[in-house]
């Protein structure tokens, strides 16, 4: 073990005892002082089905962290449930959850002078709030996954929590009764879990074990399984094994593992969430990782897996079919990832990989073969334009048509998008804009899954294009542009919309256009006025204060880290 980081704070003899007498009391004896002492960042809470189940997965890595030598310590993390809080002024402090989460495991673990730390998460911000802090401590560290939830049932098909807000599109266009609305939302999430399509928790999940930073197979399995749970077990035997070996987060989270984390993130049809956390992650680690980085992997990468929202099939279902693993040897086998890439077992990617097959089970049909793929290149396309000069995130699974041009329907919030769909005033051909959600905007970004699910039950998902300065939630799939940068609030051109403006997407062009001469757009930014801001005091308005652009990651130390780097 190396005692380094406590040694610099903590000095040998008469001036350690009142420490080792605080730590006598929270249970370490005579030996207990020589071992490593590992964090255990547990995100456990009732607040959402993902995390309730954490608890005792916490539980079996710190039994198992003692029966390997270590001395965990266990404090707890928060987390939003971005389901529930979806669609309401709530859904602001989501993304602002992940910064959070980040400064309290970088607090306690540095605080502390810990080791390492092994955090588990559930929800979308649990994973990507880790991983910033990881990468900010660097320090041996592990992410366990609190695994998904098993999809509901009705009338003979899976439900996931998309299924409840698409019902309620489908119960205003009145292709469902009050009856099987109320059926659909009983039965969507049976248990323990996160939500259980390739969302944003699963994509994250998926994207850390491509990094090296989770256990191969991990990221796919049921909450309420057993292998779980010793899945958390056999985690903590391997990070205290880093800690004697000092396999650090540097080594891991190199530009290598981005690129292979992308490229698994279009292989499995991941979510959009995935380039606004990889960007931040990136800038953690200070990894020179793009925006343009995701266009071009996806032009090489194609969508192998039919998973939920766009596809057919859940997490489960991929877990069954060879999982993680499977998708990676199917990329290493085909040059479109590293192999040589370092993972926390101290063993390389090619060396995890080596006992799977290149080709996936023919008795299955989850994961696709590398010549006959879902779509032939990535579905997270990059767009700029002048309505995008920073660029935006399209989620183009799914698409029957991917370039469409039609006015312009201007919202100053989702709430206010929201009740125009509900009153059937959206009509297809009309390219709806929600404004003023972004990161200083909101703030926070909410999430749009209201406003898109319920297109998408009113059978308007093909027809109606929907382009935002806020996020999408990794259930979205239709029309639909995010991270729309520089957002409204800082005087983007999303801001400079009118009702009735003709936009083109053009997902082939990889174009965000409002189509208008540039001297009236420059004459409407002349005439622009920013917003007061709706958040004066509080966690909302310091962060509205602090946060990057979507195009930067929207991190809250983008700026100070610019200076420093300046400085120096």
């Amino acid at each position: 073990m190396s005692d380094n980081r406590r040694s610099k704070t903590v000095t040998q003899g008469v001036q350690r005892s009142p420490n080792r007498a605080l730590l006598r009391a929270v249970g370490f004896g005579d030996k207990d002082f020589d071992k490593p002492i590992v964090g255990v960042a547990n995100a456990h809470s009732t607040i959402t089905p993902c995390n309730m189940g954490i608890g005792a997965l916490a539980a079996r890595a710190e039994s198992a962290l003692k029966a390997v030598g270590a001395m965990p310590q266990t404090f707890g993390t928060i987390t939003i449930s971005d389901g529930i809080s979806m669609g309401t002024e709530g859904m602001k402090y989501s993304l602002v959850s992940r910064e959070v989460i980040a400064d309290s495991i970088e607090t306690v673990c540095s605080g502390q002078s810990m080791d390492g730390v092994l955090a588990l998460g559930g929800c979308d911000k649990n994973m990507p709030g880790a991983m910033i802090a990881i990468a900010r401590m660097n320090i041996p560290a592990i992410f366990v996954y609190g695994g998904t939830i098993k999809p509901g049932h009705y009338k003979g098909r899976d439900l996931t929590i998309v299924s409840a807000f698409e019902a309620v599109g489908e119960y205003t266009a009145h292709k469902i009764d009050e009856h099987e609305l109320l059926e659909i939302e009983r039965r969507a999430c049976p248990g323990a879990g996160s939500c259980g399509g390739m969302f944003t928790a699963n994509t994250m999940s998926s994207i850390f074990e491509a990094m090296g930073m989770s256990l191969p197979y991990s990221s796919t399995m049921a909450n309420e399984d057993e292998e779980k749970a010793v899945s958390a077990e056999q985690s903590a035997e391997v990070l205290v094994n880093a800690i004697k070996k000092q396999i650090l987060p540097q080594q891991i989270l190199t530009r290598q593992a981005f690129e292979n984390a992308i490229a698994v993130a279009m292989a499995v049809g991941g979510s959009t969430n995935a380039v606004l956390h990889l960007l931040a992650i990136a800038h953690a680690m200070k990894v020179p990782l793009t925006i343009d980085d995701f266009e071009t992997i996806r032009a090489r990468v194609p969508v192998l897996c039919d998973i939920k929202p766009s596809g057919r099939y859940v997490a489960t279902d991929l877990h069954r079919a060879g999982g993680i693993p499977q998708v990676m040897k199917i990329l290493l086998a085909h040059g479109v990832l590293h192999g040589d890439a370092l993972t926390i077992t101290g063993q390389t990617v090619a060396e995890i990989l080596k006992d799977v097959s290149a080709e996936p089970r023919e008795d299955q049909d989850v994961i696709r073969p590398w010549n006959n793929p879902i779509y032939a290149q990535g579905h997270l396309a990059i767009l700029k334009g002048n309505l995008a000069p920073e660029g935006a995130v399209a989620k183009i699974s799914g698409f029957k048509r991917v370039k469409i041009t039609g006015p312009a329907r201007v919202f100053e919030s989702e709430e206010s998008c929201m009740e125009a769909i509900l009153a059937k005033k959206i009509k297809p051909g009309d390219i709806v804009v929600i404004r003023y959600e972004g990161p200083k905007g909101g703030p926070g970004m909410r999430e749009m899954l209201s406003p898109t699910s319920t297109l998408v039950g009113e059978g308007l998902g093909d027809s109606v294009g929907l382009i935002t300065d806020g996020r999408f939630s990794g259930a979205t799939y239709g029309m639909v542009v995010g991270h729309v940068a520089p957002e409204a609030a800082v005087g983007g051109t999303i801001a400079l919309v009118n009702e009735g403006d003709s936009i083109t997407i053009d997902a082939e062009q990889n174009l965000l256009q409002l189509n208008l001469p540039d001297e009236e757009i420059a004459r409407r930014r002349d005439a622009w006025q920013p917003p007061a801001p709706h958040y004066t005091r509080g966690v909302l308005a310091k962060y509205a204060k602090l946060v990057s652009s979507a195009s930067k990651g929207a991190v809250t130390d983008y700026r100070m880290y610019q200076l420093t780097t300046i400085d120096l």
